[in-house]
Protein backbone atom coordinates (compact mmCIF):
# COMPACT_ATOMS: atom_id res chain seq x y z
CA UNK A 1 0.00 0.00 0.00
CA UNK A 2 2.82 2.41 0.87
CA UNK A 3 4.33 2.15 -2.62
CA UNK A 4 0.89 2.86 -4.06
CA UNK A 5 0.63 6.03 -1.98
CA UNK A 6 3.99 7.23 -3.19
CA UNK A 7 3.13 6.43 -6.78
CA UNK A 8 -0.27 8.10 -6.58
CA UNK A 9 1.05 11.30 -5.11
CA UNK A 10 4.05 11.41 -7.43
CA UNK A 11 2.01 10.68 -10.54
CA UNK A 12 -0.08 13.79 -9.95
CA UNK A 13 2.77 16.19 -9.77
CA UNK A 14 5.18 15.25 -6.98
CA UNK A 15 4.46 14.94 -3.26
CA UNK A 16 5.63 18.41 -2.47
CA UNK A 17 4.38 19.88 0.78
CA UNK A 18 3.03 22.89 -1.06
CA UNK A 19 1.32 21.66 -4.23
CA UNK A 20 -1.12 19.17 -5.74
CA UNK A 21 -2.53 16.22 -3.84
CA UNK A 22 0.53 16.31 -1.62
CA UNK A 23 -0.91 19.44 -0.01
CA UNK A 24 -4.17 17.66 0.80
CA UNK A 25 -2.37 14.63 2.26
CA UNK A 26 -0.08 16.85 4.30
CA UNK A 27 -2.99 18.93 5.59
CA UNK A 28 -4.76 15.70 6.56
CA UNK A 29 -1.89 14.24 8.60
CA UNK A 30 -1.16 17.62 10.22
CA UNK A 31 -4.79 18.02 11.24
CA UNK A 32 -4.81 14.49 12.71
CA UNK A 33 -1.62 15.15 14.67
CA UNK A 34 -2.95 18.49 15.91
CA UNK A 35 -6.15 16.87 17.18
CA UNK A 36 -4.34 13.97 18.88
CA UNK A 37 -1.88 16.20 20.76
CA UNK A 38 -4.51 18.86 21.51
CA UNK A 39 -6.62 16.31 23.37
CA UNK A 40 -3.72 15.44 25.64
CA UNK A 41 -3.92 18.95 27.17
CA UNK A 42 -7.22 20.60 26.28
CA UNK A 43 -9.09 18.85 29.09
CA UNK A 44 -6.84 20.26 31.84
CA UNK A 45 -8.60 23.62 32.05
CA UNK A 46 -12.02 21.91 32.06
CA UNK A 47 -11.26 19.61 35.01
CA UNK A 48 -12.82 21.80 37.74
CA UNK A 49 -16.05 22.20 35.74
CA UNK A 50 -16.52 18.53 34.92
CA UNK A 51 -15.62 17.65 38.51
CA UNK A 52 -18.49 19.83 39.74
CA UNK A 53 -20.93 18.31 37.27
CA UNK A 54 -20.00 14.63 37.57
CA UNK A 55 -18.71 14.41 41.14
CA UNK A 56 -15.25 12.85 40.76
CA UNK A 57 -13.10 11.74 43.65
CA UNK A 58 -9.67 13.39 43.84
CA UNK A 59 -7.97 10.22 42.59
CA UNK A 60 -10.59 9.63 39.90
CA UNK A 61 -10.23 13.10 38.43
CA UNK A 62 -6.56 12.48 37.59
CA UNK A 63 -7.62 9.54 35.41
CA UNK A 64 -9.45 11.86 33.04
CA UNK A 65 -5.93 12.86 31.96
CA UNK A 66 -3.99 9.69 32.75
CA UNK A 67 -6.49 7.34 31.10
CA UNK A 68 -5.84 9.01 27.76
CA UNK A 69 -2.06 9.23 28.13
CA UNK A 70 -1.70 5.64 29.33
CA UNK A 71 -3.48 3.97 26.41
CA UNK A 72 -2.01 6.45 23.93
CA UNK A 73 1.58 5.73 24.89
CA UNK A 74 1.09 2.04 25.66
CA UNK A 75 -0.56 1.01 22.39
CA UNK A 76 1.37 2.97 19.75
CA UNK A 77 3.68 0.11 18.79
CA UNK A 78 0.62 -2.05 18.18
CA UNK A 79 -1.04 0.79 16.27
CA UNK A 80 2.04 1.22 14.11
CA UNK A 81 2.14 -2.46 13.17
CA UNK A 82 -1.58 -2.34 12.37
CA UNK A 83 -0.87 0.45 9.87
CA UNK A 84 1.72 -1.76 8.16
CA UNK A 85 -0.52 -4.83 8.06
CA UNK A 86 -3.88 -3.31 7.12
CA UNK A 87 -2.88 -0.23 5.11
CA UNK A 88 -2.42 3.40 6.08
CA UNK A 89 -5.74 4.61 4.64
CA UNK A 90 -7.79 2.01 6.45
CA UNK A 91 -5.92 2.41 9.73
CA UNK A 92 -6.06 6.22 9.65
CA UNK A 93 -9.80 6.17 9.04
CA UNK A 94 -10.35 3.56 11.77
CA UNK A 95 -8.33 5.59 14.27
CA UNK A 96 -10.31 8.73 13.44
CA UNK A 97 -13.62 6.87 13.80
CA UNK A 98 -12.65 5.40 17.17
CA UNK A 99 -11.31 8.73 18.43
CA UNK A 100 -14.42 10.65 17.33
CA UNK A 101 -16.86 8.08 18.72
CA UNK A 102 -15.09 8.12 22.09
CA UNK A 103 -15.18 11.93 22.06
CA UNK A 104 -18.95 11.81 21.52
CA UNK A 105 -19.40 9.41 24.45
CA UNK A 106 -17.16 11.57 26.64
CA UNK A 107 -19.06 14.73 25.77
CA UNK A 108 -22.39 13.11 26.65
CA UNK A 109 -21.14 11.32 29.79
CA UNK A 110 -23.25 11.60 32.94
CA UNK A 111 -21.07 9.48 35.24
CA UNK A 112 -17.34 9.66 36.11
CA UNK A 113 -16.73 6.05 35.06
CA UNK A 114 -18.16 6.67 31.60
CA UNK A 115 -15.95 9.70 31.03
CA UNK A 116 -12.78 7.91 32.17
CA UNK A 117 -13.59 4.93 29.93
CA UNK A 118 -14.23 7.28 26.99
CA UNK A 119 -10.87 8.96 27.56
CA UNK A 120 -9.13 5.57 27.58
CA UNK A 121 -10.78 4.67 24.26
CA UNK A 122 -9.78 8.08 22.89
CA UNK A 123 -6.21 7.13 23.72
CA UNK A 124 -6.61 3.85 21.82
CA UNK A 125 -7.84 5.79 18.78
CA UNK A 126 -4.91 8.18 19.08
CA UNK A 127 -2.47 5.25 19.35
CA UNK A 128 -3.83 3.91 16.05
CA UNK A 129 -3.92 7.32 14.41
CA UNK A 130 -0.56 8.88 15.30
CA UNK A 131 1.75 6.18 13.85
CA UNK A 132 -0.36 6.08 10.68
CA UNK A 133 0.24 9.80 10.09
CA UNK A 134 4.01 9.27 10.28
CA UNK A 135 3.77 6.24 7.99
CA UNK A 136 1.88 8.32 5.39
CA UNK A 137 4.63 10.96 5.48
CA UNK A 138 7.47 8.46 5.37
CA UNK A 139 6.10 6.57 2.37
CA UNK A 140 4.17 9.27 0.51
CA UNK A 141 6.86 11.97 0.47
CA UNK A 142 9.84 10.20 -1.01
CA UNK A 143 12.31 13.02 -1.77
CA UNK A 144 14.57 14.22 1.04
CA UNK A 145 13.38 17.81 0.72
CA UNK A 146 9.70 16.92 0.48
CA UNK A 147 9.89 14.54 3.42
CA UNK A 148 11.77 17.10 5.51
CA UNK A 149 9.16 19.77 4.77
CA UNK A 150 6.38 17.34 5.63
CA UNK A 151 8.02 16.43 8.94
CA UNK A 152 8.44 20.13 9.70
CA UNK A 153 4.74 20.81 9.12
CA UNK A 154 3.70 17.68 11.07
CA UNK A 155 5.94 18.62 14.02
CA UNK A 156 4.64 22.18 14.03
CA UNK A 157 1.04 20.94 14.03
CA UNK A 158 1.68 18.71 17.04
CA UNK A 159 3.53 21.42 18.92
CA UNK A 160 0.85 23.99 18.33
CA UNK A 161 -1.81 21.42 19.29
CA UNK A 162 -0.13 20.89 22.64
CA UNK A 163 0.21 24.62 23.18
CA UNK A 164 -3.34 25.45 22.08
CA UNK A 165 -4.88 23.10 24.63
CA UNK A 166 -5.07 25.62 27.46
CA UNK A 167 -6.43 28.40 25.25
CA UNK A 168 -9.00 26.23 23.46
CA UNK A 169 -10.03 24.44 26.65
CA UNK A 170 -10.51 27.71 28.50
CA UNK A 171 -12.47 29.29 25.66
CA UNK A 172 -14.79 26.30 25.16
CA UNK A 173 -15.38 25.75 28.88
CA UNK A 174 -16.05 29.43 29.56
CA UNK A 175 -18.08 30.18 26.44
CA UNK A 176 -20.05 26.92 26.12
CA UNK A 177 -19.49 23.97 28.46
CA UNK A 178 -16.80 21.48 29.38
CA UNK A 179 -18.66 18.99 27.21
CA UNK A 180 -17.58 20.86 24.09
CA UNK A 181 -13.95 20.08 24.90
CA UNK A 182 -14.89 16.58 23.71
CA UNK A 183 -17.78 17.24 21.33
CA UNK A 184 -15.72 19.57 19.14
CA UNK A 185 -13.78 16.51 17.94
CA UNK A 186 -16.87 14.88 16.44
CA UNK A 187 -17.48 17.16 13.40
CA UNK A 188 -13.74 17.61 12.87
CA UNK A 189 -13.18 13.86 12.95
CA UNK A 190 -16.05 13.27 10.51
CA UNK A 191 -14.54 15.71 8.00
CA UNK A 192 -11.08 14.15 8.35
CA UNK A 193 -12.47 10.65 7.76
CA UNK A 194 -14.00 11.82 4.49
CA UNK A 195 -10.74 13.50 3.45
CA UNK A 196 -8.72 10.40 4.36
CA UNK A 197 -10.94 8.08 2.34
CA UNK A 198 -10.90 10.48 -0.63
CA UNK A 199 -7.19 11.41 -0.68
CA UNK A 200 -5.35 8.24 0.38
CA UNK A 201 -5.29 5.17 -1.88
CA UNK A 202 -6.56 1.89 -0.51
CA UNK A 203 -4.30 -1.14 -0.32
CA UNK A 204 -4.88 -3.60 -3.15
CA UNK A 205 -4.02 -6.44 -0.83
CA UNK A 206 -3.87 -6.72 2.92
CA UNK A 207 -0.71 -8.32 4.30
CA UNK A 208 -1.81 -11.76 5.43
CA UNK A 209 0.54 -11.98 8.38
CA UNK A 210 -0.44 -13.29 11.80
CA UNK A 211 -0.31 -10.74 14.57
CA UNK A 212 2.58 -11.29 16.95
CA UNK A 213 0.31 -11.95 19.94
CA UNK A 214 3.06 -12.67 22.53
CA UNK A 215 4.89 -9.53 21.44
CA UNK A 216 1.70 -7.47 21.47
CA UNK A 217 0.79 -8.63 25.00
CA UNK A 218 4.24 -8.27 26.57
CA UNK A 219 5.13 -5.01 24.78
CA UNK A 220 1.82 -3.27 25.41
CA UNK A 221 1.50 -4.49 29.00
CA UNK A 222 5.14 -3.62 29.71
CA UNK A 223 4.83 -0.07 28.43
CA UNK A 224 1.50 0.46 30.17
CA UNK A 225 2.80 -0.86 33.51
CA UNK A 226 5.98 1.20 33.32
CA UNK A 227 4.16 4.42 32.46
CA UNK A 228 1.48 3.77 35.08
CA UNK A 229 4.11 3.29 37.76
CA UNK A 230 5.94 6.45 36.77
CA UNK A 231 2.65 8.39 36.86
CA UNK A 232 2.10 7.24 40.44
CA UNK A 233 5.44 8.71 41.54
CA UNK A 234 4.06 12.26 41.58
CA UNK A 235 1.74 11.35 44.48
CA UNK A 236 3.89 8.70 46.17
CA UNK A 237 7.62 8.30 46.75
CA UNK A 238 9.76 6.41 44.25
CA UNK A 239 10.26 3.67 46.83
CA UNK A 240 6.51 3.24 47.37
CA UNK A 241 5.08 -0.14 46.37
CA UNK A 242 2.55 1.73 44.20
CA UNK A 243 5.48 2.91 42.09
CA UNK A 244 8.08 0.18 42.46
CA UNK A 245 5.82 -2.79 41.72
CA UNK A 246 4.37 -1.60 38.38
CA UNK A 247 7.74 -0.16 37.27
CA UNK A 248 9.51 -3.46 38.03
CA UNK A 249 6.75 -5.43 36.32
CA UNK A 250 6.91 -3.14 33.31
CA UNK A 251 10.68 -3.49 32.96
CA UNK A 252 10.42 -7.28 33.29
CA UNK A 253 7.69 -7.48 30.63
CA UNK A 254 9.71 -5.25 28.28
CA UNK A 255 12.72 -7.54 28.75
CA UNK A 256 10.52 -10.53 27.87
CA UNK A 257 9.21 -8.54 24.88
CA UNK A 258 12.75 -8.05 23.54
CA UNK A 259 13.52 -11.76 23.93
CA UNK A 260 10.30 -12.72 22.14
CA UNK A 261 10.92 -10.26 19.31
CA UNK A 262 14.54 -11.25 18.86
CA UNK A 263 14.32 -15.03 19.12
CA UNK A 264 10.83 -16.44 18.86
CA UNK A 265 8.48 -14.23 16.81
CA UNK A 266 8.26 -15.19 13.13
CA UNK A 267 6.62 -11.81 12.29
CA UNK A 268 7.64 -9.58 15.21
CA UNK A 269 5.58 -6.61 16.34
CA UNK A 270 8.81 -4.59 16.67
CA UNK A 271 11.47 -6.07 14.36
CA UNK A 272 14.78 -5.59 16.18
CA UNK A 273 16.56 -5.40 12.81
CA UNK A 274 15.20 -1.84 12.53
CA UNK A 275 17.69 -0.79 15.19
CA UNK A 276 20.43 -1.74 12.74
CA UNK A 277 19.27 1.07 10.44
CA UNK A 278 21.42 4.20 10.86
CA UNK A 279 19.55 6.71 12.96
CA UNK A 280 16.72 4.51 14.26
CA UNK A 281 18.27 3.50 17.60
CA UNK A 282 20.07 6.82 18.20
CA UNK A 283 17.11 8.89 17.06
CA UNK A 284 14.58 7.07 19.24
CA UNK A 285 16.91 7.44 22.23
CA UNK A 286 17.16 11.19 21.66
CA UNK A 287 13.39 11.44 21.24
CA UNK A 288 13.05 9.80 24.66
CA UNK A 289 15.21 12.58 26.15
CA UNK A 290 13.39 15.19 24.10
CA UNK A 291 10.13 14.23 25.84
CA UNK A 292 11.61 15.67 29.05
CA UNK A 293 12.58 18.88 27.22
CA UNK A 294 9.02 19.33 25.95
CA UNK A 295 7.53 18.79 29.42
CA UNK A 296 9.90 21.33 30.97
CA UNK A 297 9.03 23.88 28.29
CA UNK A 298 5.24 23.68 28.05
CA UNK A 299 4.12 22.16 31.35
CA UNK A 300 6.44 23.82 33.85
CA UNK A 301 6.48 27.27 32.25
CA UNK A 302 2.67 27.16 32.40
CA UNK A 303 2.91 26.34 36.12
CA UNK A 304 5.42 29.16 36.59
CA UNK A 305 3.06 31.65 34.96
CA UNK A 306 0.11 30.51 37.10
CA UNK A 307 1.68 29.68 40.46
CA UNK A 308 4.48 32.25 40.56
CA UNK A 309 3.27 35.18 38.46
CA UNK A 310 -0.40 34.64 39.34
CA UNK A 311 -1.83 34.17 35.83
CA UNK A 312 -5.11 32.39 35.21
CA UNK A 313 -5.10 29.26 33.05
CA UNK A 314 -6.37 31.03 29.94
CA UNK A 315 -3.96 33.94 30.34
CA UNK A 316 -1.09 31.50 30.90
CA UNK A 317 -1.99 29.74 27.66
CA UNK A 318 -2.01 33.05 25.83
CA UNK A 319 1.32 33.89 27.45
CA UNK A 320 2.88 30.83 25.84
CA UNK A 321 1.35 31.49 22.43
CA UNK A 322 4.31 33.58 21.10
CA UNK A 323 6.63 30.62 21.77
CA UNK A 324 4.23 28.29 19.96
CA UNK A 325 4.21 30.59 16.92
CA UNK A 326 8.02 30.77 16.90
CA UNK A 327 8.22 26.99 17.16
CA UNK A 328 5.86 26.57 14.21
CA UNK A 329 7.85 28.98 12.03
CA UNK A 330 11.25 27.54 12.97
CA UNK A 331 10.08 23.95 12.42
CA UNK A 332 9.13 24.82 8.84
CA UNK A 333 12.46 26.64 8.40
CA UNK A 334 14.41 23.68 9.80
CA UNK A 335 12.67 21.38 7.34
CA UNK A 336 14.24 23.34 4.49
CA UNK A 337 17.67 23.24 6.13
CA UNK A 338 17.69 19.54 7.01
CA UNK A 339 18.55 18.09 3.58
CA UNK A 340 21.52 20.47 3.28
CA UNK A 341 22.79 20.74 6.86
CA UNK A 342 21.96 17.28 8.21
CA UNK A 343 20.84 16.19 11.68
CA UNK A 344 24.37 16.15 13.12
CA UNK A 345 24.48 19.94 12.71
CA UNK A 346 20.87 20.96 13.34
CA UNK A 347 20.38 19.02 16.58
CA UNK A 348 23.42 20.52 18.40
CA UNK A 349 22.42 23.94 17.07
CA UNK A 350 18.98 23.51 18.59
CA UNK A 351 20.52 22.36 21.86
CA UNK A 352 22.50 25.61 22.06
CA UNK A 353 19.17 27.43 22.16
CA UNK A 354 18.01 25.03 24.89
CA UNK A 355 21.03 25.94 26.99
CA UNK A 356 20.50 29.67 26.50
CA UNK A 357 16.74 29.60 27.03
CA UNK A 358 16.56 27.24 30.00
CA UNK A 359 19.60 28.89 31.59
CA UNK A 360 17.79 32.22 31.36
CA UNK A 361 14.53 30.72 32.67
CA UNK A 362 16.35 29.27 35.67
CA UNK A 363 17.08 32.82 36.84
CA UNK A 364 13.39 33.83 36.94
CA UNK A 365 11.74 34.41 40.30
CA UNK A 366 8.63 35.74 41.97
CA UNK A 367 9.61 39.31 41.16
CA UNK A 368 10.28 38.67 37.47
CA UNK A 369 8.22 40.32 34.77
CA UNK A 370 6.64 38.43 31.91
CA UNK A 371 8.77 39.85 29.10
CA UNK A 372 12.21 39.38 30.64
CA UNK A 373 11.38 36.44 32.91
CA UNK A 374 9.35 34.20 30.60
CA UNK A 375 8.80 35.53 27.09
CA UNK A 376 12.45 36.05 26.13
CA UNK A 377 13.76 32.68 27.34
CA UNK A 378 10.78 30.67 26.08
CA UNK A 379 11.27 32.13 22.61
CA UNK A 380 14.85 30.81 22.67
CA UNK A 381 13.70 27.37 23.81
CA UNK A 382 11.01 27.39 21.11
CA UNK A 383 13.70 27.96 18.47
CA UNK A 384 15.57 24.95 19.86
CA UNK A 385 12.47 22.75 19.78
CA UNK A 386 11.68 23.89 16.25
CA UNK A 387 15.17 22.91 15.09
CA UNK A 388 15.40 19.57 16.88
CA UNK A 389 11.97 17.92 16.91
CA UNK A 390 11.29 17.57 13.16
CA UNK A 391 14.97 16.76 12.64
CA UNK A 392 14.89 13.92 15.16
CA UNK A 393 11.67 12.54 13.70
CA UNK A 394 13.13 12.57 10.20
CA UNK A 395 16.41 11.01 11.36
CA UNK A 396 14.65 8.23 13.28
CA UNK A 397 12.44 7.18 10.38
CA UNK A 398 14.94 7.66 7.53
CA UNK A 399 15.90 4.56 5.57
CA UNK A 400 13.14 2.38 7.04
CA UNK A 401 11.54 -0.09 4.58
CA UNK A 402 8.06 0.96 3.43
CA UNK A 403 6.51 -2.12 5.04
CA UNK A 404 7.81 -1.05 8.45
CA UNK A 405 6.93 2.66 8.22
CA UNK A 406 4.01 2.29 10.61
CA UNK A 407 5.91 0.48 13.35
CA UNK A 408 8.85 2.93 13.25
CA UNK A 409 6.31 5.74 13.49
CA UNK A 410 4.85 4.01 16.53
CA UNK A 411 8.32 3.67 18.05
CA UNK A 412 9.14 7.35 17.48
CA UNK A 413 5.86 8.51 18.99
CA UNK A 414 6.18 6.09 21.89
CA UNK A 415 9.66 7.41 22.66
CA UNK A 416 8.39 11.00 22.89
CA UNK A 417 5.34 10.11 25.00
CA UNK A 418 7.22 7.75 27.32
CA UNK A 419 10.01 10.31 27.69
CA UNK A 420 7.42 12.93 28.55
CA UNK A 421 5.76 10.71 31.17
CA UNK A 422 9.07 9.78 32.82
CA UNK A 423 10.34 13.34 32.48
CA UNK A 424 7.24 14.78 34.11
CA UNK A 425 7.56 12.46 37.09
CA UNK A 426 11.29 13.02 37.58
CA UNK A 427 11.13 16.78 37.08
CA UNK A 428 8.05 17.17 39.29
CA UNK A 429 9.77 15.22 42.07
CA UNK A 430 12.89 17.40 41.77
CA UNK A 431 10.81 20.57 41.79
CA UNK A 432 8.88 19.49 44.88
CA UNK A 433 12.08 18.63 46.75
CA UNK A 434 13.63 22.03 45.93
CA UNK A 435 10.41 23.82 46.89
CA UNK A 436 10.37 22.11 50.28
CA UNK A 437 14.01 23.07 50.84
CA UNK A 438 13.21 26.69 49.98
CA UNK A 439 10.06 26.85 52.09
CA UNK A 440 11.74 29.40 54.34
CA UNK A 441 11.44 31.97 51.54
CA UNK A 442 9.25 35.01 52.30
CA UNK A 443 6.44 33.85 50.01
CA UNK A 444 5.13 30.57 48.68
CA UNK A 445 5.63 31.90 45.15
CA UNK A 446 9.35 32.29 45.83
CA UNK A 447 9.63 28.68 47.04
CA UNK A 448 7.74 27.42 43.99
CA UNK A 449 9.95 29.51 41.72
CA UNK A 450 13.01 27.84 43.23
CA UNK A 451 11.55 24.43 42.39
CA UNK A 452 10.77 25.39 38.81
CA UNK A 453 14.23 26.90 38.40
CA UNK A 454 15.73 23.52 39.25
CA UNK A 455 13.56 21.93 36.55
CA UNK A 456 14.82 24.40 33.97
CA UNK A 457 18.45 23.68 34.88
CA UNK A 458 17.81 19.95 34.54
CA UNK A 459 16.23 20.55 31.13
CA UNK A 460 19.35 22.42 30.06
CA UNK A 461 21.33 19.33 31.09
CA UNK A 462 19.10 17.15 28.90
CA UNK A 463 19.96 19.47 26.02
CA UNK A 464 23.68 18.81 26.59
CA UNK A 465 23.12 15.03 26.52
CA UNK A 466 21.05 15.26 23.32
CA UNK A 467 23.74 17.37 21.65
CA UNK A 468 26.45 14.86 22.55
CA UNK A 469 24.33 11.91 21.39
CA UNK A 470 23.72 13.62 18.04
CA UNK A 471 27.35 12.91 17.16
CA UNK A 472 26.36 9.23 16.84
CA UNK A 473 23.90 9.98 14.03
CA UNK A 474 25.00 9.01 10.51
CA UNK A 475 26.52 11.71 8.38
CA UNK A 476 24.13 13.33 5.94
CA UNK A 477 23.72 12.07 2.42
CA UNK A 478 23.50 14.25 -0.63
CA UNK A 479 19.95 15.65 -0.65
CA UNK A 480 17.57 14.35 -3.28
CA UNK A 481 15.16 16.70 -4.97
Amino acid sequence: MSSELSAKVSSRGSARAGSGPGRVVLALVCACQFMVILDASIVNVALPSLDRDLGFTAAGLAWVVNGYLLTFAGLMLLGGRAADLFGHRRTLAAGLLLFSAASLVGGLATAPQVLVAARAVQGVGAAVLAPATLAVINTGFTGDRERARAFGAWSAAGGVGGMAGAVAGGALTTGLSWRWVFLVNVPIGAVLIVVALASLPGARTVRREPLDLPGAVTGTAGLAALIYGVMQSTGHGWTSARVAVPVAAGLLLLAVFLVVEGRFAARPLMPLRLFGIPGAAVGSGMLLLFGGIAVAMWYFTSLFLQNVLGYGALRAGLGQTPAAVVFMVVARFAAGLLPRAGARLLVPAGCCFFLAGFGWLSQAGAGSGYVTGVLGPTLLVAVGIGLTFPTLMAATTAGVPAGDAGVIGGLANTAVQAGGAVGLAVLATAAAARTRAASGSPTTAAALAAGYDRVFLMAAGLGVVIAATALLLPRRRTASR
